[in-house]
């Protein structure tokens, strides 16, 4: 089920790279129900915030009626960062699935690894690696488009 959820990940970050954005998606399950969707945002909303996996979690919060994400699972393209990080203990989400380590911010074991320290509250299982090729060429691709569309310009 991990691949499957992971795709669709993958198509929430395809919409974020079909709109300028850095391709990160992030999809919120429970109990096998999607309860949560998002993509990078931040050139659009102009929001330092607006990262796939707050925007995932805020519209999970949303459908779930209430902060505590308990019994789910987040799918996110890409390793969260610190600022998610938080969102993720904070929400109380059980378990993260991410496709590829981002070495030079990411908060779930790359730089540090803040789901797992048990000086908080909360621990989130981490599981890394999942359709990992996917996820890191589609970051691969937007940056040397960006790289190629500075030389031209």
């Amino acid at each position: 089920m991990d691949e499957y959820y992971m795709k669709l990940a993958l198509e929430e970050a395809k919409k974020a790279y079909d709109k300028g954005e850095v391709p990160i998606g992030a999809i919120v399950v429970r109990r096998g129900e999607i309860i949560g969707r998002g993509h990078n945002l931040r050139e659009e909303l102009r929001d330092a915030t607006a990262h796939a996996e707050i925007i995932a979690i805020q519209r999970a919060c949303e459908k779930a009626g209430g902060w505590r994400l308990t019994d789910t699972v987040l799918y996110v393209t890409i390793e969260p960062c610190p600022m998610c990080s938080g969102a993720i203990l904070q929400s109380r989400i059980e378990r993260v699935v991410i496709g590829a380590m981002d070495s030079k911010s990411g908060a779930c074991g790359s730089v540090v690894n803040l789901l797992s320290n048990k000086g908080f509250n909360h621990q989130t299982e981490i599981t890394t690696g999942v359709l990992e090729e996917e996820a890191s060429t589609i970051m691969k691709e937007f940056f040397k488009s960006l790289r190629n569309s500075r030389t031209k310009g």
